[in-house]
C-alpha cells in the first residue's frame, strides 16, 4: 500500500483535516495568546495544562468510542497511556539539555514548543511509513517486535554516565557549518544578525538537540502503540495528543523526577510486553482489555514502588 493510501485507508479525509485543523487552533492558542511573552512557567500554570490537554484527550477518547466503537476507544486510551509514559523519558533528557546549555526557564517553554511542532511532523512520517512497511512487508512486524523486546531489556539495564556531549551530535555539527552560532544567548530568539550576518544563537542548538532526540524516542515508542493498533488514525491521533502534553508535562514533574527512579523497570517491562506480543501476533491474540489492565498494574506497581522502597544513601 502506498503512502498516500494508507494515510487515508482508515478514515475519511475529513476527519484527517479537522483533527489536524484542531491541533493547529491549539498550539495558535498556546503560543499567540496563553505564552506570548516568555515567562517562567509555575506549576500551577503546568498542572493546568496537563488537565487541560488530558481532558481534550479523554473527551477525544470519548468521540472515538462513539464514531468507530469501544475497541477503537479502548486502543487510543491505551496507545495514548503507553505514549504519556514512554514520553516521561524525554523529561530526563530535556533536563539534563536545558542544565548542559544553561537555558533560562522562561525560554525553555518556547524551544518545547517548536520541539513538539517539529516531533508532530516527524512522527506523522515515522507512523505512516512504519504502518505501510507492515501492510507491504508483513514480517516487518517481526523486527518491530524484536526491537522493542532489545530496547526494554537495555532501558532495564544500569546505565553508564558517559557524560552528555552534544556537540558530537551530527545535526549539531551540521547547524555549526551551515550557520555562524553567536557565543551568547539573544533572549529568546533562534537566530539574529551579526555584522549584516544571519547567525544561529545557542537556543537554536538547544532545538536542534531536543528534535534530533526526539526521533530517537520515536524509535521506541512508535513501535509500541503500533503493537496496540495498526489503525493508522488511532495510532497518530494518539501519539500526537501524548507528545502535546508533554510539556506542560515537563514543567510539572521535572522538580520531582527522582521520586519516579523505578520507573524505568516499568517502562521497559511494558516494551518487553508489547515486543513479545508483536512477535507472537501469528500465533497469540492478546484483547485489548488485557493489554490495558497489564500496562495498567505494570505502571502502578512501579510508582508505588518508587514511593514504598527507601532509596539507598550514597556512602560519604
Amino acid at each position: 500500500m502506498s503512502l498516500p493510501l494508507a494515510l487515508f485507508s482508515s478514515m475519511p479525509w475529513w476527519a484527517w483535516a479537522g483533527f489536524l485543523a484542531f491541533i493547529g487552533v491549539m498550539l495558535a492558542l498556546d503560543l499567540g495568546v496563553f505564552n506570548r511573552k516568555s515567562h517562567v512557567v509555575s506549576l500551577k500554570e503546568a498542572l493546568a495544562w496537563c488537565a487541560v490537554w488530558f481532558g481534550l484527550a479523554m473527551a477525544f477518547n470519548l468521540l472515538v468510542s462513539q464514531k468507530l466503537g469501544t475497541q477503537a476507544g479502548l486502543e487510543f486510551f491505551t496507545g495514548y497511556i503507553v505514549e504519556l509514559c514512554l514520553s516521561v523519558d524525554n523529561v530526563f533528557v530535556f533536563i539534563v539539555i536545558f542544565q548542559y546549555f544553561r537555558v533560562e526557564p522562561r525560554y525553555q517553554h518556547r524551544v518545547l514548543f517548536w520541539g513538539i511542532v517539529g516531533a508532530v511532523l516527524m512522527r506523522a512520517l515515522f507512523i505512516f511509513a512504519g504502518i505501510s512497511l507492515i501492510n507491504a512487508f508483513h514480517w516487518i512486524i517481526y523486527v518491530f517486535g524484536a526491537f522493542l523486546v532489545y530496547t526494554g531489556i537495555k532501558l532495564a539495564l544500569p546505565k553508564k554516565d558517559d557524560g552528555f556531549e552534544p556537540e558530537k551530535n551530527p545535526a549539531v555539527k551540521l547547524a555549526r557549518k551551515v550557520f555562524p552560532v553567536t557565543t551568547t544567548f539573544e533572549g529568546g530568539h533562534f537566530f539574529t544578525r551579526q555584522n549584516g550576518r544571519l547567525a544561529a544563537t545557542p537556543l537554536f542548538l538547544v532545538l536542534v538537540v531536543v528534535e534530533t532526540t526526539d526521533v530517537m524516542f520515536a524509535l521506541d515508542s512508535i513501535p509500541a502503540v503500533i503493537a496496540i493498533t495498526r489503525n493508522e488514525f488511532i495510532v497518530f491521533t494518539s501519539n500526537i495528543f501524548a507528545i502535546l502534553g508533554l510539556r506542560s508535562l515537563y514543567f510539572a514533574v521535572s522538580g520531582v523526577m527522582q521520586l519516579f527512579r523505578f520507573l524505568n523497570i516499568g517502562l521497559a517491562v511494558i516494551l518487553v510486553f508489547v515486543g513479545l506480543k508483536m512477535l507472537a501476533s501469528h500465533y497469540v491474540s492478546v484483547p485489548i482489555h488485557l493489554s490495558l489492565g497489564i500496562i495498567g498494574a505494570v505502571l502502578a506497581a512501579s510508582i508505588v514502588a518508587s514511593v514504598m522502597i527507601p532509596q539507598a544513601r550514597k556512602e560519604p
